[in-house]
């Protein structure tokens, strides 16, 4: 179930092996990302998801918008 995290919930979780997902276009993605993130398109989130996500972790996924 999705929920709203703080950053200190995020290094929690990621310390506790959580996968990063960045959700932004490929072009976002490429010129700028959390260490450690991995793309999934917003618009491919569906497709990409299930081949490249490990079901047994939890996942964190994020947007950025500086608008």
């Amino acid at each position: 179930m999705p929920r709203t995290i703080d950053r200190y919930e995020v290094q929690r979780l990621l310390q506790a092996g959580a996968q990063l997902v960045d959700v932004m276009p490929a072009a976002e993605y490429a010129e700028q990302h959390l260490p450690g993130a991995i793309n999934l398109p917003l618009r491919q989130l569906d497709r990409l998801a299930g081949e490249r996500l490990d079901r047994d972790r939890p996942v964190i996924v994020y947007c950025y918008d500086n608008q």
